[in-house]
C-alpha cells in the first residue's frame, strides 16, 4: 500500500501563510525545521509544511474537520473565501480559497465514516 508520506502547500508569501492557516487550524510551526521559504506544521502526520513559491493547481487537498460551519466562517473571517458547503453520502463539504488565492476544501465525513 502507497501512503501519504508528506506534503506542501505552495503559497506566495509565507508569512501571510502562517497567520492564515494558523489562525482557521491552530497550527504552530517548528522553528527548527523552518526557514526563509519554508514553515514546517508542528505535530503533524502525515508531516507537511508551507512553502513559499508559486501556487500549483494540480492536485486538491481536502481537511477532514469535525465542524465545517465554524472552519468555513472563521476562514472567511480571516480574509478567504468560501462556496456554500454542499451535502453528499460523505458528508459535507466546501471549497475555500485563503486570503492569497489558494484552494482547498474542508470535509465534514457523514455519521459511521
Amino acid at each position: 500500500m502507497i501512503q501519504l508520506g508528506y506534503f506542501t502547500l505552495d503559497t506566495p508569501d509565507l508569512d501571510k501563510a502562517r497567520a492564515f492557516y494558523g489562525g482557521l487550524f491552530g497550527w504552530t510551526f517548528e522553528a527548527d525545521s523552518s526557514h526563509a521559504t519554508y514553515a514546517h506544521v508542528a505535530d503533524s502526520d502525515p508531516p507537511f509544511g508551507l512553502r513559499k513559491g508559486q501556487c500549483k493547481v494540480y492536485t486538491h487537498l481536502y481537511f477532514r474537520v469535525t465542524d465545517i460551519e465554524t472552519l468555513t466562517k472563521r476562514a472567511v473571517d480571516l480574509g478567504g473565501k468560501s462556496e456554500v458547503p454542499s451535502e453528499s453520502a460523505t458528508g459535507l463539504s466546501v471549497s475555500i480559497v485563503d486570503d492569497q488565492g489558494v484552494s482547498f476544501s474542508l470535509w465534514q465525513p457523514g455519521p459511521g465514516l
